[in-house]
């Protein structure tokens, strides 16, 4: 189980800032409310706060980014990684999953900030392993043109040997820290990384002694037949969003394929964490009033530049009647595909923009289980048991409340249905994640 936020105002439920019941007696941009955030996972016995992120304002929503700001849209969004020590501070076992891009950040430095992140944690943190998929970052950092989405692949690809090489480079035994001698490490046992590729030129020691998991865990959320096969390769776990069980099955049967064989890992062996987005009370009828009263807060220009952002599509040229298609586009393709499938699990009943910019404004195509905790644990033993799940991505609505909620009611439940840990089962998020 993960708790999914960003590091801002609001997250992945549009207009969430609105809602009465919104951060109460919190500010996003103060420890205090992490504190709080973490340790009610923690309670709720998590393995991990998720932290997702966007580099810059939206901006292909009428070729700018005011709707983006006027609205809220994921912004403003602070930096991610500097909140994982307050969040591991105020906590003993919950991980932090951390997305970082690979794009404008060399490799070397990347392994440093993840080390030591991981040092500081006790060994709970995660990466999520990203290319950035929006125009807007890339104009940010300088660029005029995103590099094609194969090309990122390549390019990623490479950055992963770099981190790998880096990360392994101190041998066991390397440490000495003889006070005699003054010799504190074997520089024998520190490989001198000399790496001249295509992307990325790396001469040098990792500066960072192996840090208690290693290397971080590495998290993906590959979508495409691209984006599957880098996370087949390379991830511990992904994260995927999928309308219904229908498409969560397909879905885990392709990975599992994927897994097996292309790359000869056994199925099975990548956790797949499915987004949920839930609403929960003690009786249906008042956690149906919870959902319209979030439903009612999302504006719908504000929900559209967000589609246009995630897509990279101006839906704002398009007629809000108009059905959405089925077609590539430059953004995030596999979170695209949970709109087209979001009112049937074959695709044919056709998803107008506004039905698009809507649905993916609450929580990006995911499900969302309304009900008692007894209704919630039943639909989320459903997409286990038919789905494949291994376990969720709870998207935030409002905060903390929505997360309260699901510990105080919906964690007993799973508990004693078998289906929630009692207890930690490690001290490492690997150990955590892998062992749930």
């Amino acid at each position: 189980m993960l708790g999914f936020v960003q590091h801002g105002v609001n997250s992945h439920a549009t207009g969430m800032w609105r809602n009465t019941t919104d951060k109460i007696g919190f500010h996003f941009a103060r420890p205090e409310y992490w504190q709080h955030m973490a340790r009610t996972m923690e309670r709720g016995l998590f393995d991990a706060m998720f932290i997702a992120d966007e580099l810059a304002p939206y901006s292909t929503f009428q070729d700018s980014s005011d709707a983006t700001i006027k609205y809220a849209v994921q912004c403003p969004t602070h930096e991610p990684s500097t909140i994982v020590p307050i969040i591991t501070g105020a906590t003993k076992h919950l991980g932090v999953g951390v997305t970082l891009s690979t794009m404008f950040t060399h490799p070397y430095a990347m392994c440093r900030i993840l080390s030591s992140l991981d040092h500081l944690s006790g060994g709970r943190v995660a990466w999520n392993v990203v290319s950035s998929y929006s125009k807007s970052e890339w104009e940010a950092y300088g660029h005029v043109e995103m590099t094609p989405r194969s090309e990122r692949y390549e390019k990623m690809e490479e950055y992963m040997d770099v981190c790998y090489q880096l990360w392994d480079s101190w041998e066991p035994g390397a440490i000495v820290a003889d006070k005699a001698s003054g010799i504190y490490a074997d520089p024998s046992k520190v490989k001198l990384v000399d790496h001249d590729g295509p992307y990325f030129k790396c001469k040098g020691r990792h500066f960072c002694a192996p840090s208690p998991q290693g290397r971080p865990v590495l998290w993906q959320a590959g979508s495409s037949g691209r984006g599957r096969d880098f996370a087949a390769k390379h991830a511990e776990a992904i994260f995927a969003v999928h309308p219904g069980v229908e498409r969560m099955r397909l879905y885990a049967d392709d990975l599992n394929q994927r897994l097996e064989t292309t790359f000869k890992r056994p199925a099975g062996s990548v956790k797949l964490i499915y987004g949920l987005q839930t609403v929960v009370a003690e009786t249906r009828s008042e956690a149906q009033e919870k959902y319209e009263r979030i439903k009612a807060c999302i504006p719908l220009e504000g929900a559209i530049a967000w589609i246009s952002g995630h897509f990279g599509l101006d839906f704002s040229k398009m007629d809000l009647s108009e059905n959405v298609q089925n077609i590539e586009v430059p953004g995030i393709q596999g979170l695209f595909e949970s709109i087209i499938y979001a009112k049937d699990p074959l695709g044919r009943v056709p998803v107008t923009v506004k039905e698009a910019a809507l649905i993916y404004a609450q929580g990006m195509g995911m499900p969302v289980a309304v009900g008692t905790a007894r209704d919630i644990a039943d639909q989320m033993e459903t997409y286990m048991d038919e789905g494949g799940a291994d376990g969720f991505m709870l998207a935030a609505t409002y905060t903390p409340g929505c997360f309260e909620e699901f510990v105080d009611l919906v964690v007993p439940e799973l508990q004693r249905r078998g289906r929630l840990r009692r207890a930690y089962e490690g001290t490492t998020l690997r150990e955590n994640l892998l062992a749930s």
